[in-house]
């Protein structure tokens, strides 16, 4: 079997796929704003274009403009699914799991999809030439046998997609400024929202994971304080005290030990900001039972 070359449209999905996950995953530039510019393909039209692309790899199953709104529809479609997958897996709904599965997801498709091209005839199997195209949208702007209206709207159109593409780029650098808010949530010892440790025994320790993000578009020195029957319990000081920038995510075990027995205590975790010091600023609680530890028969 003759190996045929790689799709340059495939060849250019796994590049920005590659693209986005340097600009994710490495220091110093993560905080620029291409990661945003690149991540919104990633999300939104990537998995969905190769998915399309593994499922019709013939060119006349779609024409151009069908596979582009399928890509966006399915990419609304895949991306919530592998996210709600991730949510029951070990690792959670986070930026590097996520990245990673839909990483993975679009190259797998992408291979699929190269598969299945080359076992159609050349002629039959769907790819882009951009010099073609380059070559066609030439002649047709220079073309002297059409009307000054045609080339009118021709030239209009280019002019619009343009400016489309520029009005999203300022979009996505200079978004505007939305609600001001702290996101402040508990996760159990395994990383997900359920199976919280609400059963201790005196002298022992439990785990709870605590997360809180900054949305209030300004950096924010955070205190925390965990009470159980309103009585305050110990925090080391990097638990106690969190400095968050903008768009920063703190998220860290935080280790309980109850001091007292009782039945249905409230495990209370308060979030004070730099601003208001004595009415936390976001709250969360836990019912717990703490038992004495049981007595070995002698």
């Amino acid at each position: 079997m003759t190996v045929k070359k790689i799709s340059s449209d495939l060849f250019i999905i796994m590049g920005l796929v590659l693209l986005t996950d340097i600009f994710v995953l490495t220091p110093g530039i993560n905080e620029t704003m291409f990661r945003n510019i690149l991540g919104l393909p990633l999300v939104l039209f990537l998995p969905g274009y190769a998915l399309i692309a593994a499922l019709f790899p013939a060119r006349s199953d779609l024409d151009g403009i069908e596979r582009v709104a399928l890509s966006f529809g399915l990419s609304i479609a895949v991306v919530p699914l592998i996210g709600l997958g991730l949510n029951y897996t070990p690792w959670g709904i986070r930026t590097l799991p996520i990245l990673i599965s839909l990483s993975a997801f679009t190259f797998i498709m992408c291979g699929l999809a190269y598969l299945r091209r080359a076992s159609l005839p050349e002629s039959e199997a769907f790819n882009i030439s951009f010099k073609a195209a380059a070559l066609s949208l030439k002649s047709e702007i220079m073309e002297t046998s059409e009307s000054r209206l045609d080339r009118a709207l021709t030239g209009f159109l280019i002019i619009s997609i343009l400016l489309s593409i520029v009005t999203l780029a300022y979009v996505v650098v200079s978004p505007k400024e939305g609600e001001h808010f702290t996101e402040f949530y508990l996760l159990g010892p395994e990383g997900k929202a359920d199976n919280y440790t609400t059963n201790y025994t005196l002298g022992q320790s439990g785990t709870v994971i605590v997360g809180v993000v900054n949305h209030e578009y300004r950096p924010v020195n955070y205190t925390m304080e965990v009470t159980l029957d309103n009585k305050s319990l110990f925090l080391p000081e990097n638990v106690k005290h969190i400095n968050l920038a903008h768009n920063e995510t703190w998220e860290e075990p935080v280790t309980i030990m109850p001091p007292v027995e009782g039945k249905n205590l409230k495990l209370q975790f308060l979030l004070f900001n730099d601003t208001e010091k004595s009415v936390p600023y976001r709250d969360l609680h836990l019912w717990v039972n703490v038992s004495a530890p049981k007595q070995l028969k002698t």
